[in-house]
């Protein structure tokens, strides 16, 4: 049954790939091979795997080939975006720092007017209250006089009525002279009194124009405290959202870098306003939250600085390889590929800690921060940095390589929190919307 089964399937065999003869011949002898049916089968068979198998794998390098290229162009596209939004917020941050430093002259100006205002709104005040005594006293001397000078007419006419008793015509010359004192002194009197009147009619008029340039002004100086109230509260939001956004809580981290920065006095000391023993200063309350406000920011700025919210890799790079599980393992970092040398930046202020080859990260560098956060920069091409050394965010630590157990030139840098692995792009993300 085997034999006629495979006399059949030969036949057939033959038909489709008719045996032939391969002849060599020599000097002396000729030989031939003959090629069964089954061996050109086999051959066929096998030329046409290896064909197929050339087709697949061109397809695929031509697949991964445009592929990395479009990558690698979207990667540029999204560093020139990311670039410009970057140079967009710095921009925008300087303008509106300024404007608050420009804020803050205009509200010290301000107080400074205030200040001198309300010292001539008192002083004035003062002096009409001297001038109403002043008033009181003439009006009271007035009317002595006024008395005075009854009695003085009373005694003329008994004296005139005793006279004509008498049939004398004459005023004795006490009379007469007593008479005349008394008139001077009623003058006097008179003259001082208009005098004083004038003088308290101006101090009033005086104070009532002092009162309404006061009123403008603290019409003004309150445009001047909701302008910046505006500008601390949008500059103050988007850091809290950048420390949240990270995982951080933003009032206990303030807390730490107070401690650290526990100085005082300065321009941000709280202003103190005397109120003559009466209720607080609305305008001093309103300065002192301002004044908060812009320690906060200040105290953000100095946590920022510390933290690692910038990107380690400046110039053209592609994302290979992001946070999380590969190959049944934890892959404790971010990739960034480009070419042999590309300058690595530390991404925030901190102090190195290690700088040396570590097996599979080839060559390491580790820089401690604050607030227990440690960052790692792998398979480094050279190391530009030493151990205890401080540094800065934005300073070069080193170029980009491959060194340790990689398969290409790429940085795989890391964000460790209390020794555990985070993913580095929390923090990244994060401070490209403020940064």
């Amino acid at each position: 049954m085997r034999s006629r089964l495979a006399t059949k399937i030969h036949h057939t065999l033959e038909r489709v790939f008719p045996e032939k003869r391969l002849f060599l011949r020599s000097d002396t002898e000729t030989r031939f091979i003959r090629l069964k049916p089954e061996t050109q089968l086999v051959a066929w068979t096998g030329s046409t795997i290896v064909v197929a198998w050339t087709i697949v794998a061109t397809a695929i390098l031509l697949m991964d080939s445009i592929g990395a290229g479009n990558f690698r162009a979207q990667a540029q596209r999204d560093q020139l975006t990311y670039e410009q939004r970057l140079n967009a917020l710095s921009e925008d941050r300087d303008s509106r720092a300024a404007e608050a430093i420009a804020a803050q002259e205009r509200f010290n100006s301000a107080l400074r007017q205030i200040s001198i205002m309300q010292s001539e709104l008192l002083a004035t005040e003062e002096k009409r209250r001297e001038l109403e005594t002043g008033m009181e006293a003439v009006q009271a001397t007035l009317r002595d006089a006024m008395k005075a000078r009854e009695a003085a007419r009373a005694e003329i006419a008994a004296l005139s009525a005793e006279t004509d008793d008498n049939g004398d015509a004459t005023i004795s010359g006490d009379a007469v002279g007593t008479v005349d004192l008394l008139a001077n002194a009623l003058a006097e009197t008179a003259a001082e009194r208009d005098m004083i009147a004038a003088d308290a009619e101006f101090a009033i008029e005086h104070a009532t124009e002092m009162e309404l340039e006061l009123r403008l002004l603290q019409e003004r100086n309150d445009q001047i405290f909701r302008q910046l109230e505006e500008a601390m509260l949008v500059s103050v939001e988007p850091l809290d959202e950048m420390f949240r956004a990270a995982g951080m809580n933003p009032d206990s981290l303030i807390e730490q870098v107070r401690r650290g920065y526990s100085g005082t006095g300065g321009p941000l000391t709280p202003m103190q306003f005397s109120t003559r023993g009466g209720a607080p200063d609305p305008d001093a309350s309103r300065a002192n939250a301002i004044l908060a406000s812009m320690d906060r920011i200040n105290l953000y700025r100095l946590a920022a600085e510390k933290s690692p919210f910038d990107i380690p890799v400046k110039s053209n790079f592609r994302f290979t390889s992001g946070f999380g599980p590969r190959w049944g393992r934890l892959h404790a970092g971010t990739d960034f590929a480009g070419p042999i040398g590309t300058p690595i930046y530390a991404t925030a202020d901190g102090v190195v800690t290690h700088a040396s080859w570590s097996s599979g990260y080839g060559r390491l560098i580790k820089i401690r921060h604050d607030f227990g956060i440690e960052t790692r920069y792998a398979h480094l091409n050279a190391m530009r940095v030493t151990v205890g050394q401080r540094v800065s965010r934005g300073e070069r630590i080193g170029d980009m390589g491959n060194s340790g157990r990689s398969t290409g030139p790429h940085l795989h840098y890391e964000v460790r929190v209390g020794g555990k692995p985070v993913n580095p792009m929390t923090y990244i993300r994060a401070g490209q919307n403020v940064f």
